[in-house]
């Protein structure tokens, strides 16, 4: 009984946490426009910087999905429907899922790292000391910087995709642009862009969030900073994974 007691007690902590962090976080949001070149700093790492590798994870992401829809319908649907297959997969699912979990794994254990040793270097005590709110300082540019990258870069990823599933079923599946293109046409609504940024919203809070909850909390030197760096990417992808699930169901249903 003790033990679960423990743990329940160490969850309630844990999410009463986060949640204090994200609250304080736009409660602070004025701090963007006073500390605007930490903010312009952030959207070059955070988005600037991750351009190249969400392109080329979502052009072959394009091509697996194309090559994987035309696998499974050859026998018994129309070549328009390759396209068709894309569009949605990317727009709805891959495309914020993937880029979501790829930035969680460079951005949210950057976060992570940095502000877990500036936490064991006492430099994070050294703000206070001064008056520098840290949340304000730290925090504040990284997640709204999250919240503003991760819909452009999923945009970006989106049309890669697209783009690689066309190069693949014209020079592979001999399928016409002509037909690639009117499936992806067809298959295209609003909802699946918007339903798709909207989730790329949620994943940028998650991850930046996470780096940053467990930056703050970061003590016991280097293996401290390591052993933060490791639960911020692991938390953000169980997150982002949920938050996928529930958001499907709310906005695609």
């Amino acid at each position: 009984m003790t033990l679960i007691k423990d743990s329940i007690i160490s969850s309630m902590e844990y999410i009463g946490g986060i949640f204090i962090l994200t609250a304080h976080t736009f409660m602070r949001i004025r701090g963007l426009f006073r500390k605007f070149d930490l903010f312009v700093e952030q959207i070059f790492f955070q988005g600037v910087k991750s351009i190249s590798i969400v392109v080329f994870t979502s052009l072959f992401m394009g091509m697996v999905t194309a090559y994987q829809a035309y696998y499974q319908a050859k026998q018994y649907m129309p070549d328009v429907y390759i396209g068709m297959s894309v569009c949605k997969a990317l727009f709805i699912e891959l495309g914020p899922l993937i880029v979501g979990l790829v930035i969680a794994g460079r951005v949210s254990s950057s976060i992570a790292a940095e502000l877990g040793s500036m936490k064991v270097t006492e430099q994070i005590d050294a703000l206070e000391a001064f008056a520098i709110d840290p949340v304000e300082h730290l925090v504040v540019p990284r997640v709204f910087t999250g919240i503003i990258v991760m819909p452009v870069l999923t945009v970006i990823a989106e049309l890669t995709g697209v783009i690689g599933g066309w190069i693949l079923a014209v020079m592979s599946l001999n399928i016409t642009s002509a037909i690639y293109w009117r499936g992806v046409r067809l298959n295209y609504y609003p909802v699946t862009l918007y339903g798709g940024l909207i989730k790329a919203t949620a994943f940028g809070l998650t991850l930046t969030i996470m780096g940053c909850y467990y930056g703050l909390r970061a003590e016991g030197g280097a293996e401290g900073v390591g052993e933060a760096t490791t639960k911020a990417v692991i938390s953000s992808t169980i997150l982002i994974l949920f938050l996928d699930y529930v958001l499907s169901r709310i906005v695609f249903t």
